[in-house]
């Protein structure tokens, strides 16, 4: 195998990790900064008041993503398995 080819590789690889982490993540940071600012205007520094509403964020949108998720990671490693005879050579 080649590098460009294992460069192409890896290129997929993180923009397909990018895609499926990507709208989770993006909420958890929405939500952090919310809670931040509702922190700052009310000076209330409770610890636990960050972590609560960032974890239910994520488990309602594993809940709703998830079957899109694990689609696209199937995808990606189909084409990986799909690709190993041609490596062959």
């Amino acid at each position: 195998m080649g590098a460009d080819r294992a460069l192409s590789i890896m290129d997929q690889m993180l923009w397909t990790a990018a895609i499926v982490a990507g709208p989770i993540l993006g909420a958890i940071l929405i939500v952090g900064i919310l809670i931040s600012v509702i922190q700052v205007a009310t000076q209330i520094q409770e610890m636990t008041l960050t972590y609560v509403p960032k974890l239910i964020v994520s488990v309602v949108l594993l809940i709703i993503l998830g079957s899109w998720m694990i689609g696209k990671l199937v995808q990606f490693s189909r084409g990986l398995f799909l690709l190993i005879p041609s490596l062959a050579h």
